[in-house]
Order: C-alpha cells, then structure tokens, then sequence
C-alpha cells in the first residue's frame, strides 16, 4: 500500500497534509484537472539516469524536463529519461508512474524545480492513480531537502540535449 507507507512517513514527522482520492487517471495534468489543481502547482515526478545514479526529477505537471538543463543542474556527463523496466522494481508499492516525490524512501536523490519552489503548496501522487497528496511546500522540501534547480520547459523540445 503506497498511500499507507507515505502517510505513515508523513504523520512520523508530524506534517499537515490532505489526502484526495479522484478517479483514476495517468497523466499529470490530467489529475491537476480532476483535483481542480493549476497544471504549474501540481508536481509530477519524472525518473532520469544522471551518469549512473537514478535520480527523482520533480517539477510542474504543465513542463517538460530540459535534460541539457537537469545534466547541468547534476554537473553528469551523461542522461536519459529511465524506462519502466529500470525504475518499476525501486518502488515494488507503487503503481508504475505514480510514484511520489519523496526520494529518501527509495534511496535516490531528489531535483525539484525552481518553479515549485515559488507556491505555498505542494500536490503531487501518492503511489496511486487515484489518490494525491497536498501539502506546504515549506514541510516538504524541509523533509526531502531537494536539490533546486532551473530544468524544466514549456516546449515540446525539453527532451534535446
């Protein structure tokens, strides 16, 4: 049970959040308009391979990852979006893309957008295609203690390098 194991992490450090539950669906930007969330303020995680380290790269529903900016940000030399098969089995709890922000559960580093860091919430899946979780942007990056950077777009062009 995703939802459980985060919630439960949540509540052992005391934090103020607000589970919905809305009907299924798989896109980011999708669920930021069943949960009538503005596509910028709603976090969708992307998995990406930064030379050989799996790293979380969090930013708005409504962007794209820059990969030429994210390499940057994480000073690699090389980087591509992971495939399922290379992620599926780091979060066994989760259903494949739904996973959450929170990389200290699944031992990887974390890159948020600065983008996010500009809202006083946070909302982003809770392990389901169906349940998301609200919270201050404030608690989480306190929690998480993410690395900031500049990498995502609105262009369809995100993926150059």
């Amino acid at each position: 049970m995703p939802v459980k194991r985060l919630k439960e992490f949540l509540d052992n450090h005391h934090i103020k959040y607000v589970s919905t539950t809305h009907s299924t669906a798989y896109t980011a930007q999708e669920i930021a308009s069943l949960a009538h969330i503005r596509g910028n303020e709603f976090a969708k995680t992307v998995i990406v391979k930064i030379d050989n380290a799996t790293v979380m790269a969090v930013l708005p529903a409504s962007y794209h990852v820059d990969l030429g900016l994210l390499k940057a940000a994480g000073s690699g030399k090389k980087i591509a979006l992971a495939s399922e098969t290379e992620f599926r089995d780091r979060f066994p709890e989760c259903e494949t893309g739904a996973m959450p922000p929170f990389g200290q559960l699944y031992g990887m580093p974390v890159y948020v957008d600065e983008r996010l860091t500009r809202d006083k919430e946070i909302a982003f899946n809770a392990g389901t295609h169906h349940e998301l979780i609200q919270m201050s942007y404030e608690d989480f990056a306190r929690l998480v203690q993410p690395k900031i950077a500049n990498f995502s777009t609105v262009t369809e062009a995100a993926w150059r390098l």
